[in-house]
């Protein structure tokens, strides 16, 4: 009896807390990509782009919340929830998918971080490449369950500088800077909006299948992701309306930020970095058991400095829509089958091929809706279709 309790002792100490979920996906938001692409709504003027960016990041919280709750509800890291619906090999296929967005993402977060840092201090963007790559390996190491007061304090100091940012672009006395030709319209505002918390569904079941309080871990989490990203998109937006920056870096160089500006892009590099990295080697697992999830994190990690040092990532946004072409329709199957189907949490067949070829009908409406301009985006629509395609097959397949 006492090695069962010792074993259910371990067992909850292993277990996140809320609050350390809410400083994670604190530390997600805070990000150097989210600013760059808030710069991109510029062209919408500051009313429709705050109005596209709460819009996007309210259908895609909806969507990271779904996500997170079927992972915080069967204990399954993200991949393994995808092979409920695709089966083992169809889960491999999207654990593969996942792993390549994460080695994309890593190593843009890099690039992003070193070329910011390196316009503040300037002794050559492959050495903070390297700063940033090692201070995230420290991440890793330390392990998610044992980040606890590190990850405090250096959430505690991104807010504060973040803060400090915000006063110097709306508070700074900067005149409206000459705005873009509206050549953005408002759909693809939000579409770029809902972008960035949906190329979190395939991670967000990785942090809540480890949570003590899976609903409440998963809806703080979502909450406040969403509201710091939204914030990290409205400074870039305001940077490049208010400033006729788009440059983050260049402002913080302006206002005298000098190394407290340093520190805001290297630890939110890190700590966003760290989740994409710590995820690919989960996913990795789903795709080889005997893969060691913490070496793979760092592998990943490695070959995201390596790219990073040798290619130029300056504009992210097909990487974005090509995320969401691949995540959107496989999260609305994953909603339809257990929110609405009500499908065993068990794994199925080998391959479920009706529910890859629904993916695949639903990845090419994605990628034609891109031509149709929509209020509310593609994203959206998309995944309804998708869904009302999933409940025909469950009831013409009886499966």
């Amino acid at each position: 009896m006492s090695d069962n309790n010792n074993k259910k002792a371990a067992a909850t100490e292993d277990k996140t807390s809320v609050f350390s979920n809410s400083l994670i996906w604190f530390g997600a938001g805070v990000s150097i990509a989210e600013i760059l692409t808030g710069t991109y709504l510029a062209p919408l003027g500051f009313t429709k782009g705050l109005l596209a960016i709460v819009l996007g990041h309210l259908i895609g919280g909806l969507m990271m919340f779904a996500a997170g709750m079927i992972g915080g509800r069967t204990g399954k890291s993200a991949m393994e929830t995808v092979k409920m619906s695709f089966g083992e090999n169809g889960g491999k296929f999207f654990s593969l998918l996942n792993v390549l967005q994460l080695v994309g993402w890593t190593a843009i977060m890099i690039y992003d971080g070193s070329l910011a840092a390196n316009n503040i201090f300037s002794t050559g963007s492959w050495v903070w490449a390297l700063v940033i790559g090692v201070l995230i390996l420290v991440w890793i190491l330390i392990g998610i369950t044992n980040l606890g007061k590190i990850n405090t304090i250096a959430m505690a100091a991104l807010f504060v500088l973040s803060l400090i940012l915000f006063k110097v672009i709306f508070f700074g006395g900067a005149s409206v800077g000459s705005i873009p030709a509206d050549v953005l319209t408002f759909g693809a505002g939000v579409e770029l909006s809902v972008a960035m918390p949906l190329s979190w569904l395939p991670l967000i079941s990785d942090y809540t299948s480890k949570a003590k309080k899976p609903t409440q871990a998963t809806a703080a989490s979502v909450i406040v992701y969403n509201l710091v990203s939204v914030f990290m998109y409205v400074i870039g937006m305001g940077a490049a309306i208010y400033t006729g920056e788009s440059d983050i870096a260049s402002i913080m160089v302006k206002a005298g930020l000098g190394v407290a500006g340093l520190l805001i892009i290297i630890f939110s590099t890190v700590t966003t970095t760290f989740l994409d990295a710590y995820s690919a080697g989960v996913s990795s697992i789903s795709i080889w058991k005997k893969i060691n999830e913490k070496w793979a994190a760092v592998a990943v990690t490695v070959i995201g400095m390596a790219g990073a040092m040798i290619f130029p990532m300056d504009d992210i946004t097909n990487f974005l829509y090509f995320i969401g072409s691949v995540f959107a329709p496989m999260i609305a199957i994953q909603i339809a089958d257990y929110f609405i189907l009500k499908k065993s949490s068990k794994e199925s067949s080998s391959v479920n091929i009706s529910r890859l070829v629904i993916w695949v009908l639903g990845f090419v409406i994605y990628r034609l809706l891109m031509n149709v301009d929509m209020v509310v985006g593609n994203t959206l629509p998309d995944m309804i279709i998708t869904i009302i395609l999933c409940l025909i097959a469950g009831k013409l397949l009886k499966d």
